[in-house]
């Protein structure tokens, strides 16, 4: 896939927000609210300390504690809302992520599992879009609330002393550079984390799932070395990620440092010329040592930003495959089950030779048949075309005379039973997994009587019990 622009990303993750306007409209309403009650604070310094210290108005005096309380009380209640509501937004973007991309899983071909590890798809739905979160929340949080706040607080200093404003902007430029060098770095190492995360998942999947061959085979250090060499990639990446952003913090704050100290001493010359009243001075450096919070976290941002772009490109990723192809077009309801192969070749991606080639083979209604042959000899891919989970590269695979490949795949795979040689049992009831998917309404007697038939009466040693969880532990 190639690597979308971040405004690209982050429009369509604006996409999946869209539904939820009014809520997250709400939140940004609030943090503007928030950053604007950040500006008053510097700004009622000068009323406070020359209208009532210096001036004695009474006025203020009677009235300055009533406005303090107010101004709490607004930013209170907004920082609550923006909060509230941008988490609110925030989770619901991540379950819908979630089942896009467990919908996809669901409609993906057969030859997409063979080439993509199971615990890189797992660790794409638990990890990856979770990471999506920081994009839609904190760092909206940091632009609009912070943006707002270092806006108005600037806005106001101009107004007040427009000499030591403009010193303060001459940072500006330096702290730009810095935050664009280190965003290349902190996307390309969030990339690498997400994929070792995903590699680290692999290995606790097959290591649970293939106990018995560890037990065995006694491959228990060889496991647990596999998984500490794949923790510690993602540590060496983890920590490539917190250098990075690290870095940039103090980096910042230095410039911001000598542009503060500048900004004190022209402030004190001024100052002493009577230029500047008491109120005025503390309100400006009260202005400008609040600009550094927000710039503070205006230049962190980056990274949440950067590694969240990262887990949306991982996210579209899978969204974007191609989903099982389905041109069939005849409907089927109740086949006889004859199976004829005419001259099926069959090659699997990159490989050297076919699995299998010019098969010609007619599987009578009712017939059994067995095929019989050495590991890697086609059999199981064989048996693989007929319910279309593969697609013969030559010939062709007629059931009662009709081309599979214009049957329907809902009305061909409803006539197919499949009995793996890998058990699979769903976390649910016996009954959910003897009645499975467009079986789910069958009647209870009716479930009864398939387990029977299948040699495993409820009562028997088995002691299974309709509505009781399934386990490993208790199949027929």
């Amino acid at each position: 896939m190639q690597h979308m622009t971040s405004t690209g990303l982050y429009l369509r993750l604006l996409k999946y927000v869209a539904p939820y306007w009014r809520i997250f409209a709400l939140s940004l309403a609030g943090m503007v609210v928030v950053g604007l009650t950040e500006v008053a604070l510097p700004a009622l310094m000068k009323p406070l300390l020359d209208g009532t210290f210096v001036y004695k108005d009474a006025v203020l005096m009677h009235w300055m504690p009533l406005v303090i309380i107010a101004l709490v009380a607004v930013r209170g209640g907004a920082e609550y809302v923006a909060s509230y509501s941008i988490n609110w937004v925030g989770n619901k973007l991540v379950m819908d992520l979630r089942e896009a991309m467990f919908g996809k899983l669901l409609g993906l071909p057969t030859p997409y599992y063979d080439d993509h590890a199971s615990g890189n798809l797992i660790s794409k739905l638990t990890y990856d879009v979770t990471q999506v979160t920081a994009a839609g929340t904190s760092v909206l949080t940091v632009i609009f609330k912070d943006s707002v706040t270092l806006i108005g607080l600037l806005v106001y200093m101009l107004w007040l002393n427009w000499k030591l404003t403009l010193l303060a902007l001459v940072m500006t430029p330096l702290i730009v550079g810095v935050v664009r060098l280190i965003s290349v770095r902190l996307r390309s190492s969030s990339r690498a984390v997400q994929q070792a995360m995903g590699d680290v998942t692999q290995v606790v999947q097959e290591t649970i799932e293939g106990h018995k061959v560890v037990k065995l085979f006694g491959g228990q250090n060889y496991e647990a070395a596999r998984f500490g060499e794949q923790v510690d990639r993602v540590r060496r990446f983890m920590m490539k990620q917190t250098t990075a952003a690290a870095a940039s913090v103090p980096v910042v704050q230095l410039l911001a440092g000598f542009a503060l100290a500048s900004i004190v001493y022209l402030a004190t010359q001024q100052s002493n010329a009577n230029e500047i009243t008491v109120g005025e001075f503390v309100s400006f450096v009260t202005a400008m040592l609040m600009l550094t919070a927000p710039l503070k976290r205006v230049t962190g941002v980056n990274e949440p930003l950067q590694r969240g772009l990262a887990a949306a490109e991982s996210v579209f990723e899978l969204i974007d495959q191609a989903g099982e192809s389905d041109p069939g077009l005849t409907v089927v309801t109740r086949v006889d089950g004859e199976i004829r192969f005419e001259g099926v070749g069959f090659s699997y991606a990159n490989a050297d030779q076919p699995a299998l080639d010019a098969i010609t083979l007619t599987i009578n209604p009712g017939e059994t048949v067995a095929l019989v042959g050495a590991s890697g000899g086609g059999k199981s891919t064989l048996a693989n075309l007929v319910p279309r989970f593969y697609r013969p590269t030559s010939g062709r695979i007629l059931l009662d005379g009709y081309d599979v490949e214009t049957l329907t795949l809902a009305s061909l795979r409803a006539n197919i039973a499949l009995v793996s040689q890998d058990v699979v049992l769903f976390n649910d009831s016996v009954a959910a997994n003897i009645a499975y998917g467009v079986m789910r309404d069958t009647s209870e007697a009716e479930i009864v009587a398939a387990a029977e038939a299948a040699n495993c009466p409820a009562g028997s040693a088995s002691g299974w019990r309709l509505r009781a969880p399934c386990s490993r532990t208790r199949r027929c």
